[in-house]
């Protein structure tokens, strides 16, 4: 009676946990952090690789391979350039100016550093944040950000590009 019970019990466990293992997230994470010791606006931004390459190849309709050992500086142009096109921040209802700095892998991820200079004291801040948005309905973009010591929290998705913050 017993092994009755458990064979069934056994194999709604395991169609249970391996749906769970087949269903992928597609979130990236975004840092934005006001220095102000700095003046500057520091942007962290965490993308999925496979994610971010596929996102690249269907808006550019080339084959990309950004985060591997098969990188080409073209590739690279093309991250910073879409980066660029999607991401975008107003400081008091202007349009500042981002700037790459670098970046790297870890694991699966790629880790991208940009930031914006000569920032003084604001009253709001616009993000715009479609990365990935036009490549994949399911795509989230989470986004922190930090200013006067205030941390805020902010979802991005298809039909929530973009957010205006008080400070």
């Amino acid at each position: 009676m017993k092994k009755i019970l458990i064979y069934p019990f056994i194999g709604i466990l395991f169609l249970s946990l391996s749906a769970f293992a087949f269903h992928k997230f597609y979130v990236a994470v975004f840092q934005v952090e006001y220095a102000a010791e700095k003046k500057m606006v520091q942007i962290t931004s965490r993308i999925f690789i496979d994610d971010l390459n596929n996102g690249l190849e269907k808006k550019y309709h080339k084959k990309t391979f950004v985060g591997t050992e098969r990188e080409t500086a073209a590739d690279a142009d093309l991250l910073k350039k879409y980066l660029s096109e999607n991401f975008s921040i107003k400081i008091n209802g202007q349009a500042k100016p981002i700037t790459f700095l670098s970046k790297e892998v870890e694991g699966d991820v790629l880790i991208c550093y940009s930031r914006i200079k000569d920032i003084d004291k604001f009253k709001n801040i616009e993000i715009s944040n479609s990365i990935l948005l036009d490549w994949n309905n399911d795509q989230q973009n989470i986004t922190h950000i930090s200013a006067f010591g205030t941390k805020k929290t902010v979802l991005f998705t298809e039909s929530s590009r973009k957010e205006l913050l008080k400070y």
